[in-house]
């Protein structure tokens, strides 16, 4: 039997660069919300046995009718997103159940996401890992600046490029945010206290929608799955 776990859906970014009246996560995607997309998938994943999601403050209600109209009966909760990522991850695992082992946290932001990928992720806690993070390489040169000046040309050789879904001890996950900690993910978290993260190769179409030309890359990519 697979691994089972809750998962946390983040979707309570303000989405400044990408702009619009309203939230990111209720842009159109092939004709409805964004957040429709990472929603009916995860409910599809037989890994997954329950979804909390951290909506846009003053957007609870609409999640939760988004949630009902696609028939997302695994969606146990919404609760109000913080002012920061981290503060959603925290606020969203106080609604899952103490006995819960394994928890998966998904950005809405990566609408792509398939019952592949959550296998991938969820497989190395059953070997010892605490926490597992998709990745890819980075193909770009990458150079580190200061103000105008470029500096040093990294090695890429051992850089990978984060994405999510990032699964997690469930007891690991508490104990890192239990610390009020901040980070750009929730791996970063586990990290610094010295946790055993290993990272699974990601897929190019979980691509984050941050500008309304990521979201037309995206919806190029639904439409030909």
């Amino acid at each position: 039997m697979s691994a089972q776990a809750w998962a946390v859906v983040c979707a309570a970014g303000a989405g400044e660069r990408f702009g619009g009246e309203r939230p990111k996560v209720f842009a159109a995607l092939a004709g409805r919300p964004l957040l429709a997309e990472s929603l009916e998938r995860l409910e599809a994943c037989e890994e997954i046995v329950g979804i909390v999601v951290a909506a846009p403050a003053g957007w609870e209600e609409p999640v939760i009718l988004l949630a009902e109209e696609l028939g997302c009966s695994k969606v146990s909760a919404v609760v109000t997103g913080g002012s920061t990522r981290g503060g959603s991850v925290r606020l969203a695992l106080a609604e899952i159940p103490g006995e819960a082992e394994l928890v998966l946290v998904h950005d809405a932001a990566r609408p792509l996401v398939s019952e592949e990928i959550v296998a991938r992720v969820l497989e190395p806690l059953g070997r010892g890992w605490e926490a597992v993070v998709p990745a890819l390489p980075v193909a770009d040169t990458v150079k580190r600046v200061e103000d105008e000046r470029v500096v040093e040309t990294v090695d890429r050789g051992s850089l990978v490029s984060a994405q999510t879904p990032q699964a997690f001890r469930a007891d690991v996950l508490r104990t890192a945010y239990a610390k009020q900690g901040e980070a750009t993910d929730c791996a970063a978290l586990v990290e610094e206290r010295g946790g055993r993260v290993c990272w699974v190769e990601g897929d190019q179409r979980l691509h984050k929608v941050t500008t309304p030309d990521d979201l037309a890359l995206v919806e190029g990519w639904l439409g030909e799955s």
